[in-house]
């Protein structure tokens, strides 16, 4: 893993080191940053694989530092709190943070979900090279009424102009769009977008529909394309063309 490079980012050294030390001992090469600002440049420098970004910091606070970081790159970003409601307030934003964690925390918990966002990007990352590099690569596009979804490029078109959705939110219209006009549960969501191993609240899962029902939407009041099912969970409403 020494390839893989992580930067963690905590104003308590202590922390910032215990997490450091058990990605080492994965064998990962990582830095600490302890404020925003500094983050900013090592990130610039470092250009690590991962970041693990804690949201109190001194200075730029985790969520200015994560959307300054997520408009200049893709690169997933798992956020560290000690408050839940600071961790809903995130998702609300829809900063594009990829993973969280509440402290207090096991270290190892951190180091799984390291290894399952890096191991989702590395997938996604092989998706896009083999489609580049071979002839016989073909692009899958949904395409209901004036919505198109790219499944492999991970754009979707409205009216023809581009709507931008995080990683997140894209693989959630995708699972949904994929499987149009059949309920999907929110738990159902939770393991195929989140993974079925991974530690969550379901409650993620109704934050990110909501978020995109406002980029895709024209009333979010009254749905045309994700509607809910009450006491059952979701579905994308639409006939493919």
């Amino acid at each position: 893993m020494r390839d893989k490079k992580v930067l963690v980012v905590d104003d308590e050294l202590e922390i910032a080191e215990l997490i450091k030390d058990y990605l080492e001992e994965e064998q990962y090469d990582v830095e600490i940053s302890t404020d925003g600002e500094e983050c900013l440049a090592v990130f610039r420098e470092y250009r690590p694989h991962l970041i693990v970004l804690d949201i109190m910091l001194p200075g730029l606070d985790g969520m200015e530092v994560c959307r300054t970081i997520r408009a200049e790159s893709a690169v997933p970003i798992i956020m560290l709190s000690a408050k839940k409601s600071e961790i809903d307030k995130v998702l609300g934003l829809g900063l594009g943070a990829d993973d969280y964690v509440v402290k207090p925390f096991s270290p190892r918990e951190v180091v799984a979900r390291v290894k399952a966002q890096l191991r989702r990007y590395d997938q996604l990352s092989t998706v896009e090279k083999e489609g580049s590099a071979s002839t016989e690569y073909k692009t899958e596009v949904l395409t209901f009424d004036n919505i198109e979804i790219n499944i492999n490029a991970y754009t979707v078109k409205i009216n023809a102009k581009q709507i931008e959705l995080t990683t997140k939110e894209f693989e959630v219209l995708r699972f949904l769009a994929k499987s149009a006009n059949h309920v999907l549960t929110r738990q159902q969501i939770y393991d195929h977008v989140w993974g079925i191993n991974e530690y969550g609240d379901l409650n993620t899962v109704t934050i990110h529909i909501k978020k995109i029902r406002q980029k895709i939407e024209e009333d979010t009041a009254t749905p045309k394309w994700i509607q809910t099912v009450w006491g059952v969970g979701y579905k994308f409403v639409g006939d493919k063309e």
